[in-house]
């Protein structure tokens, strides 16, 4: 009789109304692992939850956890477990930029990191968002962007209602929502949740209505909460539960429609600015390609091969002057370590766990150390030794002939994600434990360790540290930029003028060490600057940025990436901004220039170019 009654609602073009209701809970941002409330709120609301029998299911948007670590996973997967009802998750920001395990444990912990299900005639589609590993705005994994291209190719030629949930609102905060959009509105999309902002807000993404939950935190209150979504005809309404007191009035309400944005040929709505390109019409791709997956870490040339790796696990060499694959090395996880050369070795590591070592010429495998813990550090190569951290509180020297362990460190608090520096008696390196360490490189004893002594968040981790002489150049998340003695570990002067955030890079000459303000502008610091005061900085007017990118010089031109795609290229003699050129609306990562004014560059959502300045 159901299925009769569809049949007829289609054949006369009437949207079939739900006499049976739909109801579920929609919990995000729990943050487990901080505040220390977090925990009690999850076990509340899931009591709660498992206290209501007309509840169908539930769904968490992202942000289950605070810091990514599979401890706070492993917490908040036992209490899921309690759920007496079925539960759909997917992570959120929280979950993949500080994420020790190289954004592997989501996954293996609950199962999956999207969903895809129906109830009554409705198709819920859900997928988390970064951004993964690197600081910057939201983005959405470029393997799940082809993911929800894949389910609406399923719904094609169907009118099947579609709502859509992903931790970000659908807007510029996150890099690549057009994508998402463009997609969705090739549906019969009625409605779209979101996390992040903590806060129940009434939202619209390009006519798609919209709506974020607030967090399941307690925040200054005695109880967290949650929200309950009831469908039922046409109508969606949601109401805030405070767990274990009651259901508040309904705060929300969306009428369920077919939108019809399959029609739509033309958009008002913005997208990504490509002008500069036009404006610096002189720079253009040599090459260009674009991967299937996302690009976490920097690329690397040596003799006409050009290395980048992949969140496919894989580590790729292509032909410098064409762009095309020379080879291909598959690893048994993501990748977020940008490759060491020497002469015809290569060195990279994996969140499967493994340091592997390469020959240059045909990928093939020279050898392999397996440490058991995943790795997003990258490695250094000081002549015949390998220096690189892991996310098991251990640093290690390795030797470059065979991988054979020289010594290692196991005193390092937090996890190791940057390169690590060396000079003639010392390898120094940062954690996401608040420390930077320098170890005696010959016998890896420790010889100072400094902190900040701030929370974990504001850690040196993520800046590859400058070594000029005997100073060390620091800058972390507090916007501080510090000058250590590399000898002795002592603050020579710390700085938060530039208000940077964890970019910097230094001269060709060593004379100089480049900051990266999060607005607009790089300042220049004489590396024997006796408090840190600036000698000058070049305003590029690239905005609000956080991206950790290193910044780069070669032949007087400094390269400066950004969080949004565009390489700003300074010309360091004039003191101005010579060009810039936008390749992608997502991260760059750590270019390598070349010679007669080429640079690689590689973009987060898995664009790789050779661009040349005519």
């Amino acid at each position: 009789m159901k299925s009769l009654l569809l049949l007829l609602f289609s054949l006369f073009g009437v949207e079939p109304m739900l006499a049976q209701s739909i109801r579920f809970a929609f919990v995000t941002d729990t943050h487990v692992g901080a505040p220390a409330t977090a925990v009690e709120d999850l076990q509340r609301t899931v009591n709660d939850i498992n206290a209501q029998t007309d509840l169908d299911f539930a769904v968490f948007t992202g942000d289950v956890t605070d810091f990514g670590s599979d401890e706070e996973f492993q917490i908040a997967k036992r209490i899921l477990d309690g759920l007496n009802k079925k539960w759909y998750i997917f992570p959120g920001n929280h979950d993949t930029k500080w994420s020790e395990n190289g954004c592997n444990s989501f996954r293996k912990v609950f199962g999956a990191e999207r969903f895809s299900f129906t109830v009554g005639h409705y198709r819920f589609i859900g997928c988390g968002s970064g951004p993964n590993m690197r600081m910057a705005p939201g983005l959405v994994a470029r393997e799940d962007v082809l993911w929800l291209r894949s389910e609406v190719e399923k719904l094609k030629g169907s009118d099947q209602p579609v709502i859509f949930m992903n931790h970000y609102p659908l807007d510029d905060s996150l890099e690549n929502w057009y994508l998402l959009i463009d997609e969705l509105k090739k549906t019969n999309v009625q409605a779209a949740f979101c996390g992040h902002g903590h806060a129940n807000r009434e939202l619209d993404f390009e006519g798609i209505p919209g709506t974020m939950g607030r967090s399941n935190l307690r925040a200054k209150d005695e109880v967290g909460g949650y929200n309950i979504v009831t469908m039922q005809n046409d109508t969606m309404t949601f109401a805030e539960r405070t767990p274990g007191v009651g259901t508040k009035a309904v705060w929300r309400t969306i009428v369920l429609k077919n939108h019809e944005f399959s029609q739509q040929t033309a958009t008002k709505f913005p997208r990504p600015d490509y002008k500069m390109n036009a404006q610096y019409a002189s720079v253009k791709p040599v090459w260009a390609q674009q991967d299937s997956s996302d690009i976490g870490a920097g690329i690397v040339e040596s003799d006409g091969l050009c290395l980048y790796p992949n969140t496919n696990g894989q580590l790729v060499a292509l032909a410098t002057a064409t762009g095309e694959v020379r080879w291909r090395f598959a690893t048994g996880g993501k990748v977020y370590s940008t490759p060491a050369v020497r002469k015809n070795r290569v060195v990279v590591a994996s969140t499967d766990g493994t340091i592997y070592c390469l020959d240059k010429r045909s990928g093939s495998l020279l050898w392999k150390q397996e440490t058991g813990k995943p790795i997003v550090a990258s490695p250094v190569i000081d002549r015949n030794t390998i220096f690189i951290g892991s996310s098991e509180g251990k640093f290690r020297a390795l030797s470059l002939a065979d991988g054979a362990v020289k010594w290692t460190f196991s005193g390092v608090k937090g996890f190791v994600e940057s390169v690590p520096v060396v000079d003639k008696n010392r390898v120094y390196f940062g954690s996401w434990g608040s420390s930077l360490y320098a170890l005696n490189k010959k016998t890896g004893d420790s010889v100072w360790r400094w902190t900040n002594g701030k929370l974990r968040n504001f850690s040196p981790a993520a800046c590859v540290p400058v070594l000029v002489k005997n100073r060390l150049f620091i800058q972390t998340p507090d916007r501080t930029v510090t000058a250590i003695d590399a000898e002795t570990g002592r603050e020579i002067w710390k700085t938060n003028q530039h208000k940077g955030f964890e970019s910097m890079g230094v001269s060709a000459d060593r004379s100089l060490i480049y900051v990266k303000c999060m607005q607009d502008s790089v300042w220049a610091i004489p590396t024997n600057s006796a408090d840190g005061r600036g000698a000058w900085f070049v305003n590029c007017y690239y905005g609000y940025e956080i991206s950790p990118g290193p910044l780069t010089e070669r032949d007087g031109l400094l390269y400066v990436p950004t969080d949004e795609g565009a390489l700003y290229t300074i010309d360091r003699r004039n003191r101005r901004l010579l060009w810039s050129h936008k390749l992608s609306n997502a991260m760059l990562n750590r270019v390598w220039p070349l010679k007669n004014r080429q640079v690689l560059v590689t973009t987060m959502d898995g664009k790789v170019a050779l661009l040349r300045a005519n």
